[in-house]
């Protein structure tokens, strides 16, 4: 590849908006998503070096199967935050160093459920009649009809290691041709399985001398490597033949090859490789060139509609987290289920901002004010304490919380690298699900937070507004954005004509006010002022602010007669 294919060097590039790079094919429908917002580059052909040397550049990569995301370039990216793999699969992505430096890696586990389905039902309908080597044939001058009879799958039995969601659609698709399917998966729901008329086995050898085809729908993990190696060939039928559009590897190449040679089984339709393409004298080339074989180039993901499915759903997962949001499907973090994520959007947010309005509200507060080797506890009532995946919640405070005095301003937590970074600030959270609260709470959900020192903030979620409910021992009702001025003070009259004359005269604007009145139970206080002792209420005035309140506009409030105590806070 030229040097002149490559992006714009970082000193070359002025836009201030965030960067995704795709070097791989991406649907027009799934960067319509991200163009109004991020500037995308789109190389062709990326070595591995030129990818190592352009990355630190990027917020965001999205790769298909070609593209190595190894330890090495994942390091190089600083400014990285998301790797998304439009696939299932993300064996080209070193998921561990990528959760070491706090980098989400998102696919699309759904997108290509119909096309594996069927690639793997056309594999099964190509083995069964010989579609293949019946189209050689006569591409070459041949009419061998004696050589190529083939069975009918109705009737046969299809063996499926597997059940999840690909799995699940093979199964429904090889009954509706009439087939008999067994299945084995130690965690498939039984009823699920009956409902779609397929007898559960508990183990190997309760499946593989029945079937007539066999298919795996397994991701290639320890467990899965080699699960089918020459003992378990052995114990098949002579006439079966196995399939699979999952992972190179859940097969033992070596021994399928020496299985089919030896006539153990009848043969294979396979898509998927240990290498790919496949190495040359390996056993995979020798299986794609074999006469028993049908061998595809790992297409079972590559329909028009899955294509488009993947990209819409990777990207749509890349806006959100490069905009704050929360992913689906990541991989190296707590599944969050569509349900769960539409409950949790908005409370991600409210807990964030309370985060940031504690460190800020109680800074130059001595120990109320300081996070570092503080204990903090979350909790939830009401519908909110319902949902068990809370990680994204956990992960807004640690960014809220640091958001003010870090330099990157909270950016880089995520819900990868929370618990990370808690640790390092030396911060600990625990979490209290309140589902019946002991007191009847207004709200269908409502968070607090709270310290060992005294610090308590509560908040709640009303259509897509968050409001702060709570502040220390007051009621209060306010949206946490903007420039907030916060003013403990003593509850008296005109004290809001004093502190809107000094904000005026500095040219302060007031967007709104809300008064925050003593909790039931706080009563009175004594304050002295001058010599005499008298009993007073206190109060918060919250006002919501435009213009910049600096230091000398804090200690002019601080000096108004009456006022506690100010803070400033910028959310």
């Amino acid at each position: 590849m030229a040097p002149s294919a490559l992006p714009p060097q970082e000193d070359e590039f002025t836009s201030s908006r965030p960067r995704i790079l795709i070097p791989e094919k991406v649907s027009p429908d799934g960067l319509a998503l991200l163009s109004p917002h991020f500037d995308i580059d789109q190389p062709k052909s990326l070595s591995a070096d030129e990818l190592l040397s352009i990355i630190p550049q990027y917020h965001g990569l999205i790769i298909r199967s070609e593209t190595k995301v190894t330890s090495a370039v994942l390091a190089a990216a600083k400014k990285l935050k998301v790797v998304a793999r439009a696939g299932v699969g993300v064996d080209n992505v070193d998921v561990e160093a990528a959760t070491t430096h706090g980098i989400i890696v998102v696919n699309s586990p759904s997108g290509n459920i119909v096309a594996a389905a069927e690639h793997t039902i056309a594999l099964l309908m190509a083995a069964a009649r010989n579609v293949p080597a019946g189209d050689r044939s006569l591409r070459n001058g041949g009419w061998e009809r004696s050589k190529l009879v083939g069975t009918e799958v109705g009737g046969k039995t299809l063996g499926i290691i597997g059940l999840g969601k690909v799995g699940f659609k093979v199964a429904r698709m090889g009954v509706g041709l009439g087939m008999k399917v067994i299945a084995m998966d130690p965690y498939a729901s039984p009823e699920m399985a009956a409902s779609a008329s397929v007898a559960l086995v508990s183990d190997l050898t309760s499946l593989l001398p029945k079937v007539d085809f066999l298919t795996i729908h397994t991701p290639l993990i320890a467990s899965t490597l080699d699960l089918i190696s020459k003992s378990e060939l052995a114990t098949m039928k002579k006439t079966a033949k196995v399939l699979n559009v999952a992972r190179g590897g859940v097969y033992n190449e070596t021994a399928l090859l020496e299985a089919i040679e030896a006539g153990t089984i009848a043969g294979a339709g396979l898509d998927v490789f240990t290498s790919e393409p496949p190495t040359p004298g390996s056993s995979a080339e020798a299986l794609c060139k074999h006469p028993k074989v049908v061998a595809t180039p790992h297409l079972g993901a590559s329909t028009i509609e899955a294509q488009e499915n993947v990209s819409m759903d990777v990207c749509a997962q890349v806006l959100a987290i490069l905009q704050g949001g929360l992913p689906t499907s990541a991989v190296n973090a707590p599944l969050i289920l569509p349900e769960e994520y539409r409950k949790l959007q908005p409370f991600v947010k409210l807990v964030e901002k309370m985060g940031s309005l504690y460190t800020q509200h109680y800074s130059g507060k001595g120990a109320r004010g300081a996070i570092a080797g503080k204990s903090f506890e979350l909790i939830y009532e009401g519908e909110l304490a319902g949902i068990s995946n809370t990680r994204p919640l956990f992960a807004a405070l640690i960014k809220g919380l640091t958001s003010s005095i870090t330099d990157s301003g909270g950016r880089d937590v995520n819900i990868v690298n929370a618990t990370l970074i808690a640790k390092e600030k030396g911060i600990s959270v625990s979490e209290t699900h309140s589902r019946f609260p002991g007191e009847e709470i207004v709200y269908a959900s409502l968070v607090t937070l709270r310290t060992g020192s005294g610090g308590i903030i509560s908040g709640y979620v009303s259509g897509k507004t968050v409001y702060i409910s709570r502040l220390d021992k007051f009621s209060a009702s306010f949206v946490p954005e903007g420039t907030l001025v916060v003013l403990h003070n003593y509850d008296r009259p005109g004290k809001i004509g004093g502190v809107g004359g000094i904000l005026g005269r500095h040219g302060i604007n007031v967007r709104f006010m809300s008064v925050a009145a003593l909790e039931d139970g706080n009563g009175d206080q004594t304050a002295a002022v001058g010599e005499d002792a008298e009993k007073e209420d206190e109060a918060l005035m919250i006002l919501g602010v435009e213009g910049q309140v600096g230091k000398e506009v804090e200690e002019e409030l601080r000096g108004e007669k009456g006022i506690l105590d100010v803070s400033v806070v910028q959310l």
